[in-house]
């Protein structure tokens, strides 16, 4: 477990929005107005809305994400969204659901109360795995308005618990966490939200959006982007138009981040050997691994294991990872 969670975020990049409509025209990054890149290892970024608003004066350009799942959970106050080209306001309590790669931007008032919640995919993947069919995370944006009072204590209250336990170093956090994602997500799903409105996707969308459900669930099997490109019904070349229109990488780029995620989780939260985090991620020997891992990082995994170790306390105990 993380003994003190960082803020991690990406560059924020200079582009201005001619077609809010437009993907192409929007600035995509990790979370907004940052400096840093997002966590590998932590796969979700709790924050209440006035800590990021405050600093961009309540006003979040539409911009858009990859490979992450947003909430916007509105507790008290307004807010004008733009959702690509449809504009409306949301008066608390509500909340907004943005899937990846879906052009969105803010005006707060400064009275606004509430909570953004950002999941990487595959973790939110592992969330929808526990619950029922019906549970599949959304793949238009979704404006949840909350009038009936329980409804809206009972969001309210999954995001405050996980924000305090996103900020604090409480036993079996990572547990914690995403048991109240899960409740938070699954009182999401039980909410119906309002019929309008439901941007269209994109085709190039709709291929990127197939691409990474594939990568998530081959990535350890090594496929290379030909294959990638033959199941989503693409040629490598336009496949790779698709990913650097929404992710602003090439496949193979992807394809190798997804992979060192997953290594950079079992060094960092499981106590598997070197030799058997090779052998699930589907390696042939430790020592291809230990190549790919040092040519992704720029160290290897014992040297990155040991250097979080600092940070990093098992439940079982309190002992570090060595």
């Amino acid at each position: 477990m993380v003994r003190q969670p960082r803020d991690y975020l990406n560059g924020f990049l200079e582009a201005k929005i001619t077609k809010m409509a437009s993907l192409d025209f929007a600035p995509l990054f990790k979370l907004y107005g940052g400096q840093d890149e997002w966590p590998t290892a932590e796969m979700v970024h709790c924050e209440t809305i006035a800590a990021r608003s405050r600093l961009h004066n309540w006003h979040i350009r539409p911009h858009r994400h990859s490979g992450l799942y947003q909430i916007l959970s509105l507790h008290h106050g307004e807010a004008t969204i733009w959702l690509d080209d449809t504009r409306l306001r949301l008066a608390g309590p509500g909340a907004v659901e943005i899937p990846q790669a879906f052009v969105h931007g803010y005006d707060f008032t400064t009275s606004c109360d509430g909570h953004v919640v950002t999941i990487a995919y595959p973790l939110l993947a592992r969330l929808v795995h526990h619950l029922d069919p019906k549970a599949s995370i959304p793949d238009r944006p979704a404006v949840h308005r909350l009038d009936e009072r329980s409804s809206a204590q009972a969001l309210h209250e999954a995001c405050t618990q996980l924000q305090a336990q996103y900020a604090g170093a409480q036993p079996y956090r990572e547990a914690q966490l995403e048991a109240w994602l899960t409740l938070l997500y699954a009182r999401l799903r039980s909410s119906r939200p309002e019929g309008s409105p439901r941007p269209a996707r994109s085709r190039g969308l709709t291929h990127y959006a197939r691409f990474t459900e594939l990568l998530e669930n081959a990535f350890a099997s090594h496929h290379d982007v030909a294959w990638y490109a033959g199941q989503t019904g693409l040629t490598p070349a336009h496949l790779n138009v698709v990913t650097r229109t929404h992710a602003n990488k090439s496949p193979l780029r992807l394809i190798h981040e997804r992979l060192t995620l997953e290594a950079n989780r079992c060094l960092l939260y499981t106590p598997l050997t070197i030799s058997e985090i090779s052998d699930s991620l589907g390696f042939a020997e430790p020592a291809h691994f230990t190549r790919f891992f040092r040519n992704a990082s720029g160290e290897s995994p014992r040297d990155f294991r040991r250097r979080a170790a600092s940070t990093i306390v098992w439940e079982s105990g309190g002992s570090t990872v060595e």
